[in-house]
């Protein structure tokens, strides 16, 4: 099945990620998971026995990673363009995860009662950054879904607290500036929140935030040590951030 559908894929790379744990056939030209998949895996912090779900799980590199991390875990993905879906398909074979990982089409413009599956009890996701196109030079065609949110970041955040159980977690992996309406979108149903920055650099602003929600949790916000990605001088990455790359550590919550 994966070398049929090799035949029919466009120009793509096989990657290895998560120290070899894990291999991602990805487009050329098209998005391809980088680190931000990497830190929302890592934050993935579903107990045993859970099922998860990955909304808009791309090639599956947040998926894939997360459920090599979560082994007692069950994962499933959602991805409404059937070219990236068809690399999900491929990457979960390549990785003899289909025993417990699916990818699934679905849109977060349509409603969660269309996608016939009870609520999970985690829901990860690295929604498009921008609504709005005129807010960045325009992507190619093929990166366009993934950086453009056509519904709307509302639809994001609405299609997530319907997808997961109450007492359910959520976690979302965004830009800095779009964190006051992230909190703002997931209050009326969740609470509970916890927030990472993630800085470039120790003395530069926050380009990300990792954010985790309880559906119906009552506590107060809680703002977590940042996670500096890189250090000045061209010496690569935080020994954190390496080891959380390589999959030797997660990005806890507490």
């Amino acid at each position: 099945m994966v070398k049929d559908a090799m035949q029919e894929n466009p120009p793509h790379t096989d990657d290895a990620v998560l120290n070899g744990r894990v291999w991602l056939r990805q487009p050329l030209d098209g998005y391809r998971a980088g680190v931000d998949a990497a830190l929302l895996a890592a934050a993935c912090d579903a107990r045993p026995g859970e099922r998860v779900l990955d909304v808009g799980c791309g090639v599956g590199g947040a998926m894939l990673a997360a459920a090599i991390r979560r082994s007692d875990c069950t994962f499933v993905g959602l991805e409404r363009d059937p070219t990236v879906r068809a690399f999900a398909l491929q990457n979960i074979e390549l990785n003899r995860l289909s025993g417990r990982v699916e990818a699934l089409p679905g849109d977060v413009a349509l409603p969660y009662s269309k996608f016939s599956r009870k609520t999970f009890d985690a829901v990860i996701s690295n929604p498009p950054f921008f609504d709005d196109e005129r807010a960045l030079r325009g992507p190619s065609p093929a990166r366009r879904g993934a950086w453009i949110a056509d519904a709307g970041l509302p639809a994001w955040t609405t299609f997530l607290t319907k997808a997961v159980r109450e007492r359910g977690t959520i976690t979302v992996i965004h830009r800095a500036d779009r964190l006051g309406d992230i909190l703002a979108l997931l209050d009326d149903k969740c609470g509970s929140f916890k927030v990472r920055p993630i800085h470039p650099f120790a003395d530069a602003p926050a380009k990300r935030v990792l954010v985790r929600a309880i559906k119906t949790g009552k506590a107060p916000l809680v703002l977590l040590p940042p996670l500096v990605l890189h250090t000045r001088g061209g010496l690569g990455h935080t020994p954190e951030t390496e080891a959380i790359l390589r999959g030797e550590a997660d990005l806890p919550w507490s």
